[in-house]
């Protein structure tokens, strides 16, 4: 008796937000896909009656409840919407170099749960990462379910752009933007007082030999600045969580 009531005291603590790519409204039933019906019964352990909110990434979310959950169809009823936001005021781009695998995938996670608005993986002189054709899409697809999983758990109320792009030149300039280089550049303490006044923000991030020569000539042209962030030399995949946490901080 004591484990069956420890178990569904668990359940109802456990809150469960569930992205889905569609239109969402009150008073409708929405159907699910057949991978949140298994996550729903076999991860969560949910049940017809048990709550769950919902989030398309058009702002707000929605509360709903389960009146559906077998392997042919799982389904639930949208009760009441919460026009809530808990995205950052000032809009932050990550352009991250093209490493490894698994430190892409750790910025991404990382990067989400702290509030990015986009990532741009770019492709640069000493990347490590070659991906084309359905390797390249396979990639990306994966990339994305990350993303989704980290808005996921951290109540975003938006989901993270993501772009590659093939050529360091085609990183987008979005507002007030700088690329992370020990040397010869901007130091932190004198950039983050000026941040208050930009309309969004860009950190691009080099890859693990850092930026060669050419590609500081490339983000320069492109619009970039040089920003030092410290005396030490961070390894590619904290620094751009560190720089979100740092300007997120001067923001509240």
């Amino acid at each position: 008796m004591l484990i069956s009531q420890l178990f569904y005291a668990i359940r109802l603590m456990a809150h469960c937000r569930i992205y889905t790519n569609q239109p969402l409204s009150e008073g409708q039933s929405t159907i699910l896909p057949n991978n949140v019906g298994h996550y729903l019964r076999h991860v969560m352990r949910l049940h017809e009656g048990d709550a769950i909110t919902l989030f398309n990434g058009q702002g707000g979310e929605y509360k709903a409840v389960v009146d559906q959950l077998s392997k042919q169809l799982s389904s639930c009823y949208i009760e009441q919407f919460h026009d809530v936001s808990r995205e950052l005021s000032l809009p932050i781009h990550i352009i991250q170099c093209a490493n490894k695998s698994e430190k892409i995938e750790t910025v991404l996670q990382k990067g989400t749960e702290l509030g990015a608005a986009s990532f741009q993986i770019a492709n640069s002189q000493r990347a490590a990462l070659k991906l084309s054709g359905p390797k390249l899409e396979k990639r990306l697809e994966r990339w994305q379910r990350i993303i989704i999983e980290a808005a996921e758990q951290s109540e975003r109320t938006h989901i993270p752009t993501l772009h590659w792009c093939n050529r360091l030149s085609d990183a987008q300039c979005i507002g007030q933007s700088f690329a992370l280089h020990p040397h010869q550049a901007k130091p932190w303490t004198e950039v983050r007082d000026t941040l208050s006044q930009a309309s969004a923000i860009s950190f691009a991030v080099g890859p693990e030999g850092g930026w060669s020569h050419d590609d500081l000539r490339t983000l320069k042209t492109i619009g970039f600045q040089t920003l030092t962030f410290g005396s030490r030399i961070m390894r590619t995949e904290t620094a751009a969580p560190a720089l979100l946490a740092a300007t997120q901080s001067l923001f509240g």
